[in-house]
């Protein structure tokens, strides 16, 4: 089965409309209103932030430079206190692309925490571009495996995410546990959030790690996910309304 496919704007450079601040050990390194999204990727952009927004005096520069379709930068490491991120910093100098020229990137790890205004973000920075949606449905879904129903229920959450099949939450109530066990994973999405709980399913010699999650505390636009479980459509078979959908491609495998 088809999903729609990611736009490419690799070719673009953006004005990020949202104030953005970054954290390490509780300290500021940036707030800015002025970053600008940079595509490397047709899935997400990273953010540049103007070298005027950063706590410069944190950057010391590494003597070596990165070569980039905009312009060669200079290589940075980002220090507070005795916590120290090597080489995770690029600052643009004025001979860069107009568009970039004056900003500084960082790698997402070098940072504890991102914000878009008051809101924590995960893992990159959030597509402009890719729609999540979560609606209620009444349509009859039922999860099975191994001709074990999972999760039976007319009344689920539908998340529709741009490039992801549609995953179905479901309320506890319709969810049979007798067959999932918890497990020690946890996940995190820049739309959904960091998921609270994962179970794998065991049915007699059948295993499936991981099968199904549920956020307990979702970001505000996915709060109607809240507290549901979903599964992987990519290992079990799903009836919508009696009707048996074509298990998804892997390529969006434990993309929750």
């Amino acid at each position: 089965m088809d999903y729609p496919q990611m736009v490419d704007h690799r070719a673009t450079v953006e004005p990020v409309p949202r104030r953005i601040r970054g954290y390490l050990d509780n300290v500021c390194i940036f707030d800015t209103t002025r970053a600008v999204y940079v595509w490397d990727s047709p899935k997400y952009p990273f953010y540049q932030v103007p070298a005027d927004d950063v706590r410069l005096e944190l950057l010391t520069d590494d003597g070596k430079s990165h070569r980039h379709r905009l312009g060669t930068s200079s290589v940075h490491t980002l220090a507070v206190g005795d916590t120290r991120r090597p080489g995770t910093a690029r600052r643009y100098g004025p001979d860069a692309d107009p568009a970039v020229a004056g900003t500084v990137r960082f790698e997402w790890s070098a940072l504890d925490a991102w914000f878009e205004e008051d809101e924590e973000v995960y893992v990159h920075p959030r597509n402009p571009y890719t729609r999540v949606d979560a609606l209620r449905s009444s349509r009859l879904v039922t999860i099975a495996l191994d001709g074990v129903t999972l999760a039976e229920s007319a009344a689920t959450v539908m998340v529709f995410e741009t490039g992801l099949p549609t995953r179905y939450y479901f309320d506890r109530t319709a969810v049979d546990f007798t067959h999932l066990v918890p497990s020690e994973t946890r996940t995190e999405c820049p739309y959904k959030g960091r998921t609270s709980q994962y179970w794998t399913a065991q049915l007699g010699n059948t295993t499936v790690i991981d099968l199904a999650w549920s956020y307990a505390f979702p970001t505000q636009a996915l709060n109607p996910i809240k507290n549901l479980v979903a599964f992987y459509n990519e290992d079990v078979d799903l009836t919508v309304d009696g009707r048996l959908m074509e298990r998804p491609g892997r390529a969006g495998h434990r993309a929750s």
